[in-house]
């Protein structure tokens, strides 16, 4: 395995925050002719046989909610490209040489710029979709600020989009003769597939806190020096993944059953058999997951 780049650095988009209140700006960028449309219907969007998102002209674009998702650098067009995003369903049947996928499905072969690209429209889409109404007074709510906030029509009230912080850690046991690293599956997933512990952070609860209760409560195993190593946006619908190695300070493993079915402790070597033999399975390589696991292998 090589090093992977860490998922943070997967963006290469300019998202020019400061001209979303400017609405002249966007209606003249939405009009210009080198603008382009990404259309996304329930995180999917389109994706042709290269692997890249379709990018649509503005002037083909279906009807629906827009949102303006920054600026690319066309180097061989030597100018500046306005990107914005669609709510609307994706054709079906999909123009020839293309397919609808998820950030999930695509993540893997999408350049820096489309998974920034895919992963900011579909979490403006999915958050969009959920937050129609204010939550103040209850009526109807509409796209400000090229789509990074929702007015309400009634009481002037303004509504920014949602993101859960979540914690995912690779518990590592450096007290035998050999490092372990502790990898658990969800009841969700097939037998043989693995990663990385991960959990919501809770209201008032510091990150550090969250790594140490979650580690406790699905697995059973105490842990500390617990260290950030990077993040990743995870639109599915909301989340934002907030990456850490921990310490583990006992290794009996108590599984919960219900959030994780199977745990087990994984030397190097025996991680790397598994993997080779086919027995073991690791999340996607686009993922701040598999990022972690890789690192530590890499590391030894």
């Amino acid at each position: 395995m090589t090093r992977e780049p860490p998922p943070l650095a997967r963006t290469g988009v300019d998202r020019a925050a400061h001209l979303r209140a400017d609405d002249a700006w966007l209606r003249e960028a939405w009009e210009h002719l080198s603008s382009r449309v990404i259309v996304v219907d329930g995180g999917r969007a389109l994706v042709d046989a290269n692997g890249a998102l379709v990018r649509t002209p503005t002037a083909d674009a279906p009807a629906g909610e827009r949102y303006f998702l920054g600026i690319v650098e066309e180097s061989d067009a030597a100018q500046h490209i306005g990107v914005f995003a669609v709510a609307a369903k994706v054709p079906e049947p999909v123009p020839p040489e293309t397919r609808a996928a998820t950030l999930r499905d695509i993540g893997d072969q999408l350049s820096d710029a489309d998974a920034g690209l895919l992963a900011h429209a579909a979490s403006l889409e999915q958050w969009h979709a959920r937050h129609t109404h204010c939550p103040l007074c209850g009526a109807a709510t509409i796209v400000a600020m090229g789509g990074h906030v929702r007015r309400c029509v009634d009481d002037g009230s303004e509504h920014h989009p949602r993101t859960d912080p979540a914690v995912i850690m690779l518990v590592t046991d450096d007290a035998g003769p050999e490092q372990r690293c502790l990898l658990g599956r969800p009841p969700t997933w097939a037998a043989g597939r693995m990663s990385t512990l991960a959990g919501y952070v809770e209201a008032g609860e510091t990150l550090e806190h969250a790594v140490v209760r979650e580690v406790f409560e699905e697995v059973g195993v105490r842990v500390d020096d617990v260290r950030y190593v990077a993040s990743q946006p995870w639109p599915f619908p909301s989340s934002l993944m907030l990456a850490f190695t921990a310490r583990a300070l006992t290794t009996e493993l108590d599984v919960d059953g219900v959030e994780i079915t199977e745990a087990h402790w994984f030397t190097r070597d025996e991680l790397t058999a598994a993997i080779a033999d086919g027995s073991l399975k690791l999340p996607m390589r686009a993922s701040v997951a598999f990022y972690l696991i890789n690192g530590w292998l890499l590391d030894a």
